[in-house]
């Protein structure tokens, strides 16, 4: 049985729902083809930070005998008072002295090009001993 529904209109195609699909699409694919990118190049990377230099010296006024001096070049490698020392015989230093007094003053110069990374080493292993007064040393203008 066949119903009649009136006139016998052609079917129309709604093209505003239609374009409104479409650009869904294209932003959808649009914004997923920018974070892949994003992600993707992330890890190659490198952030490069420029360390200001201090234009002001502070002096702490502090007896010669109580600073540990550390240093470390653009190699990652330390030196303890100027002589080249292990991260070990660094630790077992910073013990020791540590033992004696918990303020003693440790003195961080690093290279403005040595990664970040050695530095925080560094200072993990002084707090790791109780060491917690620590100054970063800067070059001033």
């Amino acid at each position: 049985m066949r119903i009649n529904l009136g006139d016998d209109e052609q079917p129309e195609i709604g093209l505003i729902a239609l374009i409104d699909c479409i650009f869904f699409l294209l932003m959808f694919f649009m914004v997923s083809t920018s974070f892949s990118q994003q992600t993707a190049t992330q890890g190659q990377r490198e952030l490069s930070v420029v360390l200001p230099e201090a234009s002001t010296n502070l002096d702490l006024g502090v007896a010669a005998e109580t600073i540990v001096a550390i240093s470390i070049d653009k190699k990652g490698n330390l030196f303890l008072q100027g002589e080249a020392i292990t991260t070990k015989g660094l630790q077992d230093h910073l013990k020791d002295v540590g033992a004696k007094s918990k303020q003693t003053l440790v003195e961080i110069a690093g290279d403005e090009t040595v990664p970040y990374k050695y530095i925080v080493g560094v200072i993990d292993l002084c707090q790791f001993e109780g060491l917690t007064n620590i100054a970063l040393q800067t070059r001033n203008k």
